[in-house]
């Protein structure tokens, strides 16, 4: 039934090889022959494009990352490198692509559709959960619980010094990872873009708990919060000790959360994301996106999902204002 391709772009996540795996044996199953691409669209463009088999995902379930690598592509931006790339993809026989990657992969993929004709279906993968239409990106999952393991660790510590810890997770603009790790390990503080905050309050609440008790504090920060131009999580760390009067330490989390062994949940989507994917371009869908939302999956057209930013569930943000941006102290103030 023909050849088609798969390659990751953009930032890895756990899922990845779960996918991979799932991509060549329902390749075979449904009749196709396929292809991995090495390095994203770097790799679209420099040909490093391999047949693939069984041996070639034996054993990798277990792993974090992607046995493809993956690369952003300026390159890729330019027509010339994009007709090359069509070349390379044409020379193997190859019409269809499956892309794990995040919204600007899929904008890419979406102008190269259009110019060649090559079907794709993007998989959204980024710990980050910021594209629009999705509930769910590949990777969240095993992100969350690396994050929760790290918090757990942290308030072992915490408690023990009397100190503040301020914990920095990834998420660019969308806090989603900050916000549902504070909710679901305790955090007494958490600064997400998409809550205002008031310093002030948490100061006052702050001093009462301290006054009834209260011996640590654990705060989740968004990477991409600033308090007057300078990074939150510097700010905090020094307001904490300045302002509360506690000994205070700074962690950030970074690229750990990208790695890891995929928990069972990333391995079931992983799975469930790529069967999708191969049936909808085997069907009609041959410029989409699955998207997966109040538990079912969805195929969106590339406009749907790049032509709007991701918001965060409204009904989590009215818990987070509830619990955070509001600082209902059990005390009163």
């Amino acid at each position: 039934m023909g050849n088609i391709a798969i390659l990751c772009s953009g930032g890895d996540v756990s899922g990845m090889n779960p996918a991979l795996k799932r991509f060549v044996e329902y390749s075979f199953e449904k009749g196709l022959t396929p292809y991995f691409v090495y390095h994203g669209y770097e790799g679209l463009i420099d040909d490093k494009i391999v047949p693939a088999g069984f041996k070639d995902v034996s054993g990798i379930i277990t792993r974090g990352g992607t046995k493809l690598g993956s690369a952003r592509s300026k390159r890729f931006m330019e027509p010339e490198y994009r007709r090359q790339a069509y070349e390379n993809l044409k020379k193997h026989g190859i019409d269809k692509l499956v892309v794990l990657g995040g919204d600007g992969s899929f904008r890419g993929m979406d102008k190269f559709y259009h110019e060649t004709g090559i079907q794709f279906c993007g998989i959204p993968s980024t710990i980050d959960n910021d594209i629009n239409g999705t509930d769910y990106c590949l990777g969240v999952d095993t992100a969350l619980n690396i994050i929760k393991h790290s918090v757990d660790a942290i308030r072992d510590t915490a408690g023990a010094f009397r100190r503040a810890f301020v914990i920095e997770t990834m998420g660019r603009d969308c806090g989603y990872l900050a916000l549902v790790s504070a909710m679901t390990s305790g955090a007494e503080m958490c600064l997400i873009p998409e809550l205002e905050y008031d310093l002030e309050r948490y100061s006052d609440c702050y001093r009462k708990q301290i006054a009834a008790g209260r011996d640590y504090f654990i705060a989740i920060i968004a990477e991409g919060v600033k308090i007057n131009g300078v990074k939150a999580t510097d700010v905090i760390v020094d307001w904490f000790e300045k302002e509360i009067g506690f000994e205070s330490r700074a962690t950030v989390l970074g690229h750990t959360q990208r790695g890891g062994n995929p928990t069972v949940y990333d391995r079931l989507m992983a799975y469930k994301f790529v069967t999708y994917a191969i049936d909808g371009l085997l069907s009609e869908h041959t410029h989409s996106v699955i998207c997966y939302t109040k538990s079912h999956f969805t195929y969106k057209s590339i406009d749907e999902v790049t032509g709007s930013r991701y918001q965060l569930d409204p009904a989590l943000l009215d818990l987070a204002r509830s619990e955070y941006q509001q600082v209902l102290c059990p005390l009163p103030l």
